[in-house]
């Protein structure tokens, strides 16, 4: 692996870490929103709940009601004009032809306060029945019966001093003279107060009202109701989640039914479980790598206090000038040391996936600079390398750092004129070297942050390049291995998915 020169620079102190929970609590940022939408989502659930059931039930009781009365009054209407016809044709019956006279009474408009006869002639004439006064609006409808041009009944409503009327005009079967003039009347208009009808319409009317309103009442209060039963399982995960927020116990939550707050609950659970994970391996790093740099730390304490030591002046003449040179060195490779293995921990204690220059890539390209790069550390050390064509979407300098990992690993396991064969064919790349090889039981924790073998830990090395390997892989959604070379040897084999073609190349 490459190391940094110079010593590394001083590190930025650490933000103060936030209390558990805030004295008051933080309005959310809302979007910007019209007011009316910003009103609404400021609003409760359960007063959201409850709001949008009163609108709809409101709503239907609302609508339900003027159904009602407007089938009631058209049925009304035309029971009233239905009869206001049979009734008028009946009379219209009783005329013969005969001359009639002005107020030539039937027996039953005595009795009849609410109706109105009139004979109506071409001209317009109107001869009063019964004893009523006041004569009865007409249109030429109207006369058009009465000149018998129009065979049916005629329908109307009017005012007359401030009364609505219904007016049915019906032909005569025989003309009918009037006394004293020369004119024959053609046709009978019947008129009827409307006064009961409205009336009943009016009660109607009102009883949908007091209808609606309680309709919209009693939905208010249901809705308030099923707001609090329905969502009381949502108030218990919420404080569930704010105490675990308060007390930053991640215990998970206890999940109940199967419904959609269960749903919620277990997706929660769940990332307890990830944030737990995440804290663990969060200290055991801060706990591996206090232990890692504890070592070239105090050798590096001690180095230079004899430093120290040896410039003072009843000192200067103890420590001869090889001694030392030996001692800057150590120092020097030291600083080296601590500078790769703080990189690799900076690298490593990322656990997301940090926004690189993502492009096509050319995997036999990188593998070119990395050996290129290892042969340079390790000259004794004999590269061979095989490589067919594979392109993949990534990260050039994660790739290319993690080969040169696995490469460097195989050359420092390697002996002096050693050999490592470098493979790379669909996708497949494969590190041989000609080692002592791995124990099968230390296979599985090879990539595993700050794992050394027995009979590694003498030899220079952080235990995170393999670490690193891993995460790369993972990244570009590929698998790193370990295995047995065909010479005895460890095998490493990275698998990373890809095209032998460029990327722009397959998609066309």
């Amino acid at each position: 692996m490459s190391t940094p020169q110079g010593s590394p620079a001083p590190a930025a102190p650490l933000p103060a870490r936030p209390a558990p929970y805030a004295a008051d609590p933080v309005e959310p940022d809302l979007p910007d929103l019209p007011d009316g939408r910003r009103w609404h989502y400021r609003r409760s659930l359960a007063s959201r709940v409850t709001l949008l059931t009163t609108i709809a039930v409101g709503a239907t009781v609302a609508l339900l009601s003027l159904s009602v009365y407007l089938v009631v009054r058209v049925q009304m209407q035309q029971t009233m004009d239905e009869q206001l016809v049979e009734r008028a044709q009946t009379t219209a019956s009783v005329y013969q032809g005969d001359a009639v006279t002005t107020y030539d009474t039937q027996p039953w408009l005595d009795e009849a306060s609410d109706v109105r006869v009139v004979l109506l002639t071409v001209s317009g004439t109107q001869l009063l029945q019964g004893h009523q006064d006041g004569a009865l609006p007409f249109g030429q409808d109207e006369l058009e019966v009465a000149a018998g041009a129009a065979n049916h009944a005629v329908l109307r409503t009017v005012s007359i001093d401030g009364e609505r009327y219904r007016i049915a005009t019906v032909p005569l079967p025989n003309p009918v003279g009037i006394e004293g003039t020369t004119e024959y009347a053609g046709a009978l208009m019947l008129a009827q107060k409307l006064a009961s009808q409205q009336a009943f319409l009016g009660q109607l009317g009102l009883v949908m009202l007091v209808l609606g309103v309680s309709g919209v009442l009693l939905a208010g209060l249901a809705g308030t109701v099923v707001a609090r039963n329905g969502l009381r399982p949502v108030r218990r995960l919420t404080d569930a989640v704010e105490e675990i927020a308060r007390t930053e116990d991640l215990r998970p939550l206890q999940v109940e039914g199967d419904d959609e707050i269960a749903r919620l609950a277990t997706a929660f659970n769940q990332m307890l479980t990830a944030l737990e994970a995440s804290r663990v391996r969060q200290r055991q790093l801060v706990a591996d790598a206090s232990h890692e740099l504890k070592t070239p730390l105090t050798s590096l304490r001690t180095n230079l206090d004899l430093l120290a030591q040896a410039e003072s002046a009843s000192t200067a003449s103890v420590l001869p000038p090889e001694t030392r040179r030996e001692l800057i060195d150590d120092v020097r490779a030291q600083i080296m040391e601590l500078s790769t293995l703080i990189g690799d921990l900076v690298e490593l204690a990322r656990d997301e996936q940090v926004r690189h220059v993502v492009e096509p890539v050319s995997l036999v390209e990188v593998l070119d600079r990395s050996v290129s790069r290892v042969r340079l550390r390790a000259p004794s050390v004999t590269f061979e390398v095989r490589a067919a064509p594979w392109w993949l979407v990534g990260e050039s300098h994660s790739l290319e750092r993690a080969i040169t990992n696995l490469l460097d690993n195989a050359a420092k396991w390697s002996p002096a004129g050693g050999r490592v064969v470098a493979t790379l064919a669909n996708g497949i790349l494969t590190v041989d070297d000609e080692g002592p090889g791995i124990p099968e039981p230390d296979r599985p924790h090879v990539f595993e942050r700050f794992f050394r073998s027995t009979e590694s830990r003498g030899m220079p090395g952080s235990g995170l390049g393999l670490s690193i390997v891993r995460q790369v892989a993972e990244r570009h959604a590929g698998t790193v291995t370990a295995s047995e070379s065909p010479s005895g040897g460890a095998r490493m084999t990275l698998q990373l998915p890809g095209s032998p073609l460029h990327p722009d190349a397959a998609d066309a």
